[in-house]
């Protein structure tokens, strides 16, 4: 026997099994991004491998280490996609969509990075982001954590907001430098990864995991006391948005995020649930990335969630968001009548959508099909048989326990279906 072929370490199959959860969120996700007015796009898989590097900087873990980049056959170098802004970013400017007015858009879509695999992060992994462009005031930060907030509310997911501000470009360029003396101060403290970051990008330090810094990092500048007045304000007004939605936050001096491009507001959103995997949810503005990317000017933030981190947090209450579609399961017996089960199948789908019909497979008894129809966990059988069929009859019978089998005329089987559902 030949050996058997597997999936790569850290891209996972989505099992049948698994399928009615993911279908739910991505239906509550949908929804509650339309309902706020945000229209979908989608972005390649592949694109050119500048959209990254220019986009979240050439020095990140994820440019440096983690994408999927190859040459293809005419010597131009492609990267799978690590994350969805950059691309978004490189829609919005390619086909001039900010000059039609304020761009408000979500995307659902495959990531790929090259890391250790672990809970809740793969190297194949799924995320829903959200972007908006052309709005300069805290009032679209606001909505945009409301959004998520409405969301967390949805999903029965307990979640706590950290915010935090980088300032404006030119405040963070001076708040670099003094991280920048600081750290090179104490240069005997630093790790192998901060001392690489030291010159390239010192905020990145801000982020370390490792515990042996935690004191050094927290005795370095803050942001917050570096703010130019544009910045203040700003900042300010996205704190009264909150209070006023009632969406309790801490600020968290140390919050910087991961990638280059975020400026003024940036936030996360932290579960308990997922352990030291605790980040379910994170964002902040961009406002200069368009411009680098050869755009206009233009004002923009958004945020990403993982969608596997999501549903390890809701998968003992699916049922929560899992709206149970009425479910009928179709035993035909004979051939007339499997013919017959097909047709009618259609024409009760085509008048009730918003349910669903199995229909037997295979071929066996009375018996046999009735523990079939059991097992799928059907709330109806439908049964039409030989001496059902001559009489332009159906039978009904509940599964779970729910009244007596009835036999009603074929005519009315949608109406009647209507009631009972």
């Amino acid at each position: 026997m030949s050996k058997k072929i597997q999936a790569i370490r850290g891209m996972n199959d989505l099992l049948p099994s698994e399928s009615s959860l993911w279908s739910a969120l991505d239906e509550t996700i949908n929804n509650l991004m339309v309902s706020y007015g945000y229209k979908y796009c989608s972005t390649p898989i592949v694109e050119s491998t500048e959209t990254f590097s220019r986009a979240i900087g050439e020095v990140t873990d994820i440019v440096e280490k983690e994408m999927y980049t190859w040459k293809d056959t005419s010597g131009d170098s492609l990267t799978l996609r690590p994350e969805g802004t950059a691309g978004v970013v490189r829609m919005m400017i390619e086909h001039n969509l900010p000059r039609e007015g304020i761009q408000k858009v979500f995307y659902n879509g495959s990531m790929f990075r090259h890391e250790r695999p672990q809970k809740g992060r793969y190297r194949q992994f799924h995320q829903v982001g959200a972007e908006v462009f052309g709005v300069s005031d805290a009032k679209i930060d606001a909505e945009l954590i409301s959004i998520t907030d409405s969301l967390w509310k949805l999903l029965g997911i307990n979640a706590s907001l950290e915010i935090n501000t980088l300032g404006s470009s030119e405040s963070r360029s001076a708040y670099r430098e003094l991280l920048h003396d600081f750290f090179s101060e104490n240069k005997d403290q630093l790790d192998e990864d901060s001392l690489r970051r030291l010159d390239t990008n010192p905020l990145r330090i801000l982020d370390s995991k490792n515990k042996k810094m935690e004191s050094l990092i927290s005795n370095a500048p803050k942001m917050i006391d570096h703010l130019d007045d544009e910045s203040k304000i700003h900042f300010s007004m996205l704190r009264n948005y909150l209070d006023s939605l009632e969406i309790p936050f801490t600020v968290n001096p140390k919050l910087v995020r991961g990638l280059d491009y975020y400026n003024q507001t940036v936030f996360e959103w932290i579960s308990n649930d997922l352990g030291s995997q605790g980040t379910i949810c994170g964002g902040g503005r961009y406002d200069g990335l368009v411009e680098k990317m050869g755009g206009n000017p233009t004002p923009a933030i958004g945020f990403a969630m993982g969608i596997e981190r999501i549903a390890l947090i809701v998968k003992d209450q699916s049922n929560q968001i899992n709206k149970t579609k009425p479910h009928l399961y179709f035993v035909a017996l004979g051939e007339k009548s499997q013919i017959e089960s097909i047709k009618l199948s259609k024409k009760i789908l085509s008048a009730l959508p918003n349910i669903i019909i199995t229909n037997d497979m295979s071929m066996g008894g009375l018996k046999n099909q009735m523990k079939k129809a059991d097992k799928s966990n059907a709330d109806f059988a439908l049964i039409l048989g030989e001496e059902e069929l001559l009489n332009n009859q159906l039978s009904i019978k509940p599964l779970k326990g729910q009244g007596a089998q009835q036999l009603i005329k074929l005519e009315g089987i949608i109406h009647h279906l209507e009631e009972i559902l």
